[in-house]
Parts: structure tokens; sequence; C-alpha cells
């Protein structure tokens, strides 16, 4: 089922699998968010969580016990319930279950809004933990953003001129190896031979939003101010390019298994909620 929202600039519509977006459109029609060609990747903005990324093996350990979850946490695979509907946003929710606490042994609510403000997409997390003792958790965006022509023929800008050092993945885990970006005046050229090595994982950074050009004009921006982590990604030769804003990322290839202890993981105490956002913004 898909649910559409609008306002006079832009309009999207949200999957209620995984409460997805899968599609952004200007008022003259424009698409931003990648189509989910499955002959590259049939995906278009997936939800990440409880976890970000890879466990080592697939597992982990919680409180004596061993776990196993997939890449990127089961959120993205279930049907979200839609809560609240008006004209510009909409908010979907799901709970955890006999089958979520097979994988992660919590009780635990994720809603997801988005809202439509003049020419921004808004999209607001809230994980409420309704269990009684601490509850570890990551969560994060992959949006797609579809890249029509000569992949490069893109820039990206970066708020800030600093060092863009990222980490390097090794089977899905994160190295202690690192890579740093060859940026002038905040831009970065595009191009495939970046992502050889699958994504480029920024564990920090002081830029606070992404923005993508084609030929040096601005066309969208990703605002993730309260995100410590950023994720950059495509696949060899695809039209698309995913901006990332996360709150943790991959196990490294030295993890403990430990789920407490997990490089970037969140907690929350019982019965609070975490919240956070960022936005897509048409320029």
């Amino acid at each position: 089922m898909i649910t559409v929202i609008n306002n006079s600039n832009l309009i999207a519509q949200i999957n209620h699998f995984g409460a997805e977006l899968t599609s952004l459109k200007n008022n003259q029609s424009i698409e931003y968010i990648w189509e989910g060609n499955a002959n590259f990747w049939g995906k278009h903005s997936p939800v990440l969580f409880p976890i970000v990324g890879t466990l080592k093996n697939n597992s982990y350990q919680c409180n004596g016990r061993q776990y196993h979850l997939s890449r990127h946490g089961f959120a993205r695979d279930m049907v979200f319930e839609l809560i609240d509907k008006r004209e510009n946003s909409a908010t979907f929710a799901i709970q955890s279950s006999d089958d979520t606490r097979k994988q992660y042994p919590f009780n635990f609510e994720l809603q997801i809004n988005y809202t439509l403000e003049d020419n921004s997409l808004s999209i607001y997390y809230k994980v409420v933990n309704k269990s009684g003792s601490q509850m570890p958790f990551s969560i994060g965006a992959h949006p797609a953003f579809s890249l029509a022509g000569n992949f490069e023929d893109y820039n990206l800008q970066f708020e800030k001129d600093e060092l863009l050092e990222y980490n390097l993945l090794e089977n899905d885990l994160i190295t202690n190896e690192t890579n740093v970006l060859d940026a002038t005046n905040k831009l970065v050229p595009l191009n495939y031979e970046l992502f050889k090595n699958d994504a480029l994982i920024f564990k920090s950074l002081q830029s606070k939003y992404v923005t993508i050009l084609k030929n040096q004009t601005p066309l969208l921006r990703v605002n993730y101010a309260n995100f410590p982590h950023l994720g950059i990604w495509t696949k060899i030769n695809a039209p698309f390019l995913c901006i990332e804003p996360w709150f943790g990322y991959s196990d490294s290839v030295e993890s403990n298994g430990n789920l407490m202890e997990k490089d970037g993981i969140q907690i929350i105490e019982p019965q609070q909620t975490f919240e956070a956002k960022f936005s897509i913004e048409i320029l």
C-alpha cells in the first residue's frame, strides 16, 4: 500500500512495506528518488533498524544469549501501520512482536514521520524503549538519489572545508584502514572508482549537509545535523547515489560481538524516547 503526501512544491510517496520513501517529485514531475531497478539495486530508501550495516557473523550477544540479525536489521522488511495522515505529512509505526524478539529481545515502538515543508522533505525518527532495561540500537537512512546521464558530471559539495577521511570496508565490516576524499573548494567529483571497495563510511564529519551538483548546478541537499555518522554508496555503473545519515555503522573486524559495547551503538534508558531527523532539500 502506498501513501501520498504533497504540498505546492513537492509530492512524495511512501510504501507501507518498510515505511520506505519510493518517490519524491517536484511540481515539474522531476523524480529525485532512485527507481529501484533490481538489475542494480531493488530498493529506494530503506529504513535501517535496529542495526545499521553488518554484524560480524551476522550475530551478537546480549545478556548472555546469542542472537542472529541480518544486514541493516528487520524494519525495512516489516509492514508499518499508518497512524497519522495529513495532506503534507504521514506517520508510520511498528511495534515489537514475538517475531522481532527472536532477533532482538527488546520491547520497542518505531515511528517514522514524513513531512513536506516548502522545498524540503523532513524525515523524523522516534524510537521508544518499552522494555524494563537499557535498549541498545542503531538507526539510519539509506535514500538513493537518481543521477541521470553521465555519473562523472556530478559532484558532491560538503558544507565545510575539512579532511574528508573515511573508513574502508572488508567483507562488509569496518576496518581501521582509512582514505581521504580529494576535494577542492569542498567539491568532490564523482566517479565509480571511489566505490570499488563498497561504501565510504564517515565516522566523524564537521559538515552537517552534503549537496549533489550536476555540471556545477545544485540539485538537492541532504541535511543531517542530528546524525553523527554518514555513509555514501553506489554500485558500479548504477545511475544513483546514496547519502546515508546514520546513528551507528557496521561491526569492526575486531568486534567482540557484545551489542552493548558495539562501536556507534545508541542506548535508550527504560521507558525513554530517542528522536532524530534529517531532510532532503530540493534546490
